[in-house]
């Protein structure tokens, strides 16, 4: 009877277990993804803490808080992004200023990458303020990402939605005379 508890015990423990895979690319990228890749490394994470099922996830590597959490564990807060304000309006021909809060500030050999709707800008790996000009009419969703190679953790600010308007043609103030 005992030797079925064995196999049944690794089981349990398993099944919490998640399986991530994590490459760096041409670019010296780094990704991670529950997909394999061609030269990836094959990581296996902890079962989380049981939180009745809420929020659950792998821990937070070293110096990064813990999904929900303000703060790590060495003090550093969760970066987030200041300017633009949430659903914030700007006119075609006004600028974006765009910055990045972290409370610590950017430790050495962090690098933040940002991306608007998706892709990727090149604003420098340590940019943490800059101007959007010349945007056209539309939404945007702005996002940043710090990472750290000593460690190969990383930590997302919530991506922050705002809207780029242009005045209409056919208002009043717009018409020749």
């Amino acid at each position: 009877m005992r030797l079925w508890m064995v196999p049944a015990l690794f089981a349990a423990c398993a099944a919490g277990a998640a399986v991530v895979y994590k490459w760096t690319d041409a670019d010296g990228v780094v990704h991670f993804s529950d997909q394999s890749a061609p030269g990836a490394e094959k990581i296996v994470t902890a079962a989380p803490a049981s939180n009745n099922g809420v929020g659950a996830g792998a821990p937070a590597a070293p110096g990064y808080p813990a999904p929900g959490q303000q703060h790590g564990s060495n003090g550093d807060s969760v970066p987030s992004i200041e300017s633009p304000a949430k659903e914030q309006v700007f006119f075609n021909d006004d600028v974006v200023p765009v910055r990045l809060h972290i409370e610590a500030g950017l430790q050495a050999g962090q690098t933040v990458s940002w991306e608007l709707n998706g892709k990727k800008l090149d604003q420098g790996p340590t940019t943490l303020s800059f101007a959007l000009q010349s945007l056209p009419r539309g939404a945007y969703v702005i996002s940043a990402t710090i990472t750290d190679p000593a460690t190969g953790g990383s930590q997302s600010a919530e991506g922050v939605t705002f809207y780029v308007r242009q005045p209409s043609d056919l208002a009043p103030q717009h018409k020749k005379s």
